[in-house]
């Protein structure tokens, strides 16, 4: 159970301008998003105690310019079991879980407790501001972001992509030179401690189990995410093949005129964007759209540097499109935005290495929905997976993705998991099981899945798992993966 005390620590606290002097603010967590919060509350007048379980270098260093700032700093394990006396407000990085004690022991108190995204809306100038266009969902929700802001670019604006991966919203939000507009990627761990956002649109991409040691229950996930659709202004976009994302905009209390719009990749239904035959076409944000639509691009120009556009990067474009649609962007700057796009590393990429077998690097598939994806990408593949499953279940994943797969090599903590589940739903497909966690590993798993794959075939490395059991972050096992690749293949060519 979540106790939920109070919002307001005090009235009126609504903007930058507000009076947020003498304010007792506890920041915990001095991640990128913490620094932002402690430093903008401390410029305004607020009593910042900032305190962090991690001791760091990095750490260490931004407590030591915070405390210049008049902030104290607070860093250890000690620090962080009960709010100081006369705290007024809490202010909580993302990673925090609601049952951690001390968010616990602040709801036990009735004291307020706001995520980063809470603060930064209430820091947006009084007049002016620039409006969000938000995006959460399981999986895709990095790609739709650089996406939509792509496209906002391409329309002339001022756009910047903030939120969950890059820049802080905080940081965003109290640019100097202001934005027109912000595509914000929103996690349910953010999504989870806000309540005052009131986005122009807004979007969920999919929803499948996932950070469920976090939020304790599905239940408890799918409320955080159906939570960035409420108060929308303009549109509430979802996904039309996902129908628990309908059910969140069905359940969801918008602002009065807001309008239901989902994304699919078949042919769109009036106040809908989809496909018709190879173009995405805009059936919601156009005039008499019961008999005609509006042409947004072609699949060819979301290809960019893509071997073969896969169908949720697609659904991601949709996605995209219609929130800029709905801001009033229109279709030849969508299209001009998505052409210009180039998606990140570690998502569905190909290591350039000469030979008859694909490399490809989808690290950032660290939940089973988005590992999923990818191998419905490939017709054979050998898969590398395994890591921190986070509590999620792999069956569903591994009978679905049994005949495609060539053969399976499983590193990480929770490989174990996934071997069960191929033994239950693949009992024919080899499966080869590295053990080791030092720096060699990677090239353990390439040349393991060198020897499986046959010319054509495909190696992924799609984890559907977290990396930090091994690796600092998914950016890192990507890393490793192909470089790992590099070394077995040239130097089998040498």
């Amino acid at each position: 159970m979540t106790l939920e005390p109070n919002y307001e620590p005090r009235p009126g606290l609504t903007h930058r301008d507000a009076d947020w002097s003498g304010l007792h603010v506890l920041v915990v967590g001095l991640g990128v998003s913490g620094f932002a919060a402690a430093d903008a509350l401390a410029e305004r007048g607020a009593h910042v105690t900032a305190v962090s379980r991690d001791v760091t270098d990095v750490i260490t260093e931004r407590g030591r310019i915070l405390e210049i700032l008049g902030v104290d700093v607070r860093l250890g394990p000690e620090h962080v079991h009960t709010p100081p006396e006369g705290t007024e407000l809490v202010v909580t990085s993302p990673g925090v879980p609601p049952h951690d004690a001390l968010m616990l022991a602040a709801a036990t108190a009735g004291i307020p407790v706001w995520g980063e995204v809470e603060l930064a809306w209430r820091m947006r100038a009084r007049e002016g501001a620039a409006p969000w266009l938000t995006v959460t969902g399981t999986n895709g929700k990095t790609t739709t972001v650089g996406m939509l802001a792509s496209i906002l670019r391409a329309a002339g604006l001022r756009a910047t992509a903030a939120g969950n991966v890059g820049t802080p919203i905080l940081e965003a939000v109290l640019h100097p030179e202001p934005f027109d507009v912000i595509a914000v990627e929103l996690s349910s761990f953010q999504l989870h401690w806000q309540r005052s956002v009131s986005a122009v649109a807004s979007a969920v991409l999919n929803v499948a189990p996932d950070h469920l040691d976090w939020h304790g229950s599905y239940a408890e996930y799918l409320r955080a995410k159906g939570r960035i659709y409420d108060n929308t202004h303009i549109a509430c976009v979802y996904n039309v093949a996902d129908l628990q994302t309908e059910q969140l905009v069905m359940d969801a209390d918008v602002v009065e005129g807001c309008r239901a719009v989902g994304f699919t990749l078949g042919v769109p239904a009036p106040s809908m964007v989809g496909i018709v035959d190879d173009v995405l076409a805009d059936r919601a944000f156009v005039e008499q759209r019961q008999h005609s639509a509006a042409e947004l691009c072609t699949l060819d120009d979301l290809r960019g540097d893509l071997e073969a556009v896969p169908p949720h990067y697609v659904a991601n474009a949709l996605a995209a499109a219609a929130l800029a649609r709905a801001y009033g962007v229109g279709p030849i700057a969508v299209r001009d935005g998505l052409r210009a796009f180039r998606p990140d590393r570690h998502r569905i990429a190909a290591v350039d290495v000469p030979g008859p077998v694909r490399w490809v690097n989808d690290s950032k598939a660290t939940n089973t929905h988005a590992a999923a994806a990818a191998l419905r990408s490939f017709d054979s593949v050998v898969w590398i997976a395994g890591g921190l499953l986070k509590g999620a279940d792999v069956d569903g994943l591994v009978q679905e993705a049994a005949s495609r797969l060539r053969g399976v090599v499983l590193l990480g903590r929770d490989r174990a998991e996934i071997a069960d589940a191929l033994a239950r739903h693949a009992p024919d497909v080899p499966v080869i099981d590295v053990a080791a966690t030092d720096t060699g590993a990677m090239d353990l798993v390439v040349a393991h899945a060198a020897r499986l794959a046959q010319p054509g075939d495909v190696v992924l490395l799609a984890p559907a798992a977290a990396s930090m059991d091994m690796f600092d972050n998914y950016g890192a096992r990507g890393d490793a993966f192909e470089e790992a690749v590099r070394r077995h293949v040239i130097g089998e060519g040498a």
